[in-house]
């Protein structure tokens, strides 16, 4: 068995730096992204390269997915790694999302009216991103709730929008406990890696 040549003359997928100094992408051209590109997220028309998660951050990830996929109730499902289409110029990909069920499965974003609840695990190199930037994005946008978690040690903050801004509904490292977006009982042990 050989292995295949290298081709030197390709290149991989980068945006077209002059309009990412236009700052002019909108969701159609992230929609037109090759498959084999990495991850972006549209911010204010410029395309970001979203970091690859360490395998902690994944496990929380994928640990509070099941864990929202077994008690949802029904017309809601979880998803990870699915795009929110914030505006026009601006997406988001949460590391989980809670959204309506009856959503065709095939789609890469959903649109915020279609999604109840976005969560972010706070990386080092996304600390300022979603603690700051993408809270204040979803709100604008009307996702009724907002989770951040922390690592190291894993805790949960919960937010609930309230005026067009989140409001702390309950942080927890021990057991979250929230009536939003529907009656959840989370212990965190269950999504600690």
């Amino acid at each position: 068995m050989s292995a295949e040549p290298i081709d030197r003359g390709a290149r991989p997928w980068s945006p077209d730096p002059v309009r990412q100094r236009m700052a002019d992408f909108t969701i159609e051209d992230v929609l037109a992204i090759p498959d084999d590109a990495p991850r972006v997220e549209l911010v204010d028309g410029v395309m970001a390269v979203v970091p690859s998660p360490s395998l902690d951050h994944q496990a929380i990830s994928n640990l509070l997915w099941a864990w929202l996929r077994k008690h949802r109730p029904h017309p809601l499902d979880a998803a990870t790694a699915v795009g929110v289409a914030v505006s026009l110029n601006n997406t988001c990909e949460p590391d989980v999302l809670l959204h309506w069920a009856e959503i065709k499965r095939t789609r890469h974003f959903l649109m915020p009216h279609e999604v109840l609840l976005v969560v972010e695990v706070v990386s080092p190199g996304t600390r300022r991103r979603d603690r700051l930037e993408k809270p204040a994005v979803y709100a604008e946008a009307g996702i009724p709730n907002f989770w951040r978690i922390e690592q190291d040690p894993v805790h949960v903050y919960a937010y609930t929008l309230k005026d067009g801004a989140y409001v702390e509904l309950a942080n927890s490292a021990d057991e979250l406990v929230v009536d939003e977006p529907f009656p959840i009982r989370l212990p965190i042990r269950e999504i600690t890696p």
